[in-house]
């Protein structure tokens, strides 16, 4: 079933012209291009890559030995190569040393080489303007094969007799450094030496932002023996590299390995399957960690093809394509080049235990959705039972939330503090699809969560507890629309006494919104009312809104009594409050708000009038007709 393969090929592969007699094949793992030289490169080299929108082509009128256009003249290696690779002028460079054997060489820059023989490493400069190459530095060693990393620039020098002690070096910014040696630990020692380690089994690679070298170990084949494994060994810039993982493969046979979305995948030739690894999931507490694959084998998702050419005459059907999983590179010999991607909605069928499921999703590129499903289908169940599950999910997503949340508080803290003297320029932290947060959640999960009639209502309301109890345990301050969840949720299940005491005892923290809805409340909940002005007291600075409050319950004298209160009596608008008491037909009310501002007015400006400024004059009209030009009662107090 296509459910089951979660690994498959992209959508869009490289095409190119197979590999024939006439046509050679190779593959640039540096800029993920394909080669394909025509006759020695006489009558053609076509370079092609996945992002490449446009194929580059040109003509190379000596015979290509090699992708890395290595020439033998006279006995003594040669570096030849084109400027440009189109038809520009071309560049020789004889190797340092006369007796040495040409391995190859590696771009490490747009304008920086480095050559490896045999017998050691030249680092150059190429001057295009020369045409010339400029030696930076040379080291000799004993090499038998060598392994390169473009992302890193750092080379893995295969030396020693049997070929098991590795000399890496690294490239940056026109300096080349030498690391610490390391000895690869082989399975067996033969008698006499001889070279037993091949660059076959070794890969360089980017795992979590660290840099590795795997080693494919094969045991040989007894009873008591397990399988191959391989072995990851932590190549650090300073000191020592140490073994640091296995990988158990449980089985003998050719492998190849790809690392994907920091997954280390290891293909098996003979099963046709494939098994993914992820080194931050720990299978014990030992200081070597031993991993066993995170799912179970499984083939890669069948891929299907157009036929071209004379096969294709009379058929429109594509047809299954048989892969053939050659080292880091697929099909080359059949014309098609892919990337390998992981498919992470299989994932979540085959991973039971729900928190190593969200540790595992967490860590991958494309995880939001997915996460946000798994989310949605925990929770329909429906089951009590299931609640500690639950906070252990809700506690594993807030913890990269908390932290996505601190990376940008201290960027903006650096960025409006300024740069200090000898700081780097502030990076913004890069929000990942595993930041799901609360709008996330609210919008995808919660919200639909809440209407769903086959699930218990004291599930629903236990569930989103849970999460504002994992957003407080993490300090993130809860958004209005949660806590809005929350109450509607009570409301609509007529757990009145339950808001009572979530309200009373600060479950739900203050704010204006909520304050606001459970105004909206009072109809259905008298206390309501209450509660909301208790609530924008507190918050001490929403005495706008308290006063609006009481003015819309037609409460003028109270509102007056609370703005007087908090001493913002001088301030008010006298307009608002006398709208307000007229619209109470209470004439009593009307003649003491009035005389309060008139009061106001005499203390503040010396006369009783108000300026036009206030727009009342409506009011002191109505004051005239009703209560007479002199009319006279003590001063009012509220």
């Amino acid at each position: 079933m296509s459910e089951e393969h979660y690994l498959e090929l992209c959508d869009s592969p490289v095409q190119f012209e197979n590999a024939s007699s006439v046509n050679n094949v190779f593959f640039d793992e540096a800029n993920k291009q394909v080669f394909a030289v025509r006759s020695g490169g006489a009558t053609g080299v076509v370079v092609k890559g996945p992002d490449d929108k446009n194929s580059i082509a040109f003509r190379y009128e000596c015979a290509l030995k090699s992708l890395c256009f290595a020439l033998i003249k006279q006995n003594r290696p040669v570096f030849s190569f084109q400027n440009g690779g189109q038809g520009g002028s071309e560049i020789s460079q004889v190797c340092g040393e006369k007796n040495a054997t040409v391995l190859g060489f590696c771009w490490t820059s747009w304008n920086e080489i480095v050559f490896i023989t045999d017998q050691g490493v030249e680092f150059y400069q190429v001057l295009p303007d020369k045409r010339s190459l400029k030696l930076l530095k040379s080291h000799s060693i004993n090499v038998n094969w060598y392994v390169y990393c473009p992302e890193t620039s750092v080379i893995l020098l295969s030396t020693t007799v049997q070929g098991n002690v590795l000399q890496p070096f690294a490239f940056k910014c026109g300096t080349m450094s030498k690391m610490s040696k390391f000895e690869i630990e082989l399975p067996v020692v033969t008698k006499p030496a001889k070279i037993i380690l091949s660059e076959r089994d070794i890969a360089v690679a980017t795992i979590y932002g660290q840099l590795y070298v795997m080693y494919l170990k094969h045991h040989s084949r007894t009873g008591n023996n397990p399988g191959a494994e391989v072995v990851l060994y932590h190549l650090q810039r300073e000191g020592a590299c140490k073994r640091s993982h296995i990988l158990k493969l449980n089985t003998t046979g050719k492998f190849a390995l790809n690392v994907v979305d920091n997954l280390v995948i290891v293909h098996h030739q003979s099963s046709q399957t494939s098994f993914m690894f992820d080194i931050k999931m720990k299978d014990t507490d030992s200081n070597l960690n031993i991993h066993q694959p995170v799912l179970p084998a499984r083939s890669i998702h069948p891929y299907k093809i157009a036929l071209t050419g004379p096969a294709a005459v009379g058929s429109q059907t594509p047809v299954p394509c048989e892969l053939c999983i050659l080292f880091l590179t697929f099909l080359l010999g059949s014309g098609y080049l892919w990337y390998l991607q992981v498919k992470l909605k299989p994932v979540v069928s085959l991973l039971q235990d729900k928190s190593k499921l969200m540790e595992f999703l967490l860590r991958r590129r494309d995880c939001k959705m997915v996460i946000l499903s798994v989310c949605s289908q925990m929770l329909s169940r429906g089951d009590k039972g299931s609640l500690p599950v639950v906070a252990i999910v809700f506690d594993k997503l807030n913890q990269v939330y908390k932290e996505y949340l601190e990376a940008e508080q201290s960027y903006t803290m650096a960025v409006e503090c300024g740069p200090s003297r000898g700081s780097t320029a502030h990076k913004r932290p890069v929000r990942t699809q595993a930041v799901i947060d609360q709008s996330d959640m609210y919008t995808h999960v919660l919200s639909l969560f809440t209407e769903r009639k086959d699930v218990s209502h004291k599930f629903i309301i236990a569930v989103l507890m849970e999460y504002i109890r994992s957003l407080n345990q993490f300090q993130i301050t809860v958004q209005h629309y949660l806590y809005e969840l929350v109450i509607k949720t009570l409301v609509q299940h007529n757990l009145l006494y339950m808001l009572h005491q979530f309200l009373q005892y600060h479950v739900l923290s203050d704010s204006k919104p909520l304050a606001c809805l459970l105004l909206s409340l009072e109809s259905t909940y008298p206390p309501a009312h209450q509660l909301s002005l208790d609530m924008l007291k507190r918050l001490s600075t929403a005495n706008d809104e308290i006063v609006e409050v009481l003015l819309s319950k037609q409460q003028v004298l109270g509102a007056l009594r609370f703005i007087r209160s908090v001493g913002g009596h001088d301030n008010i608008s006298a307009r608002k409050f006398l709208d307000a008491a007229r619209q109470t037909k209470d004439q009593m009310l009307f003649y003491t708000i009035f005389r309060f501002f008139e009061q106001r007015n005499q203390r503040l400006r010396g006369s009783p009038n108000f300026t036009p400024g206030e727009h009342c004059e409506e009011h002191v009209a109505y004051f005239k007709q009703a209560f007479g030009e002199q009319a006279f009662i003590k001063p009012v107090t509220l």
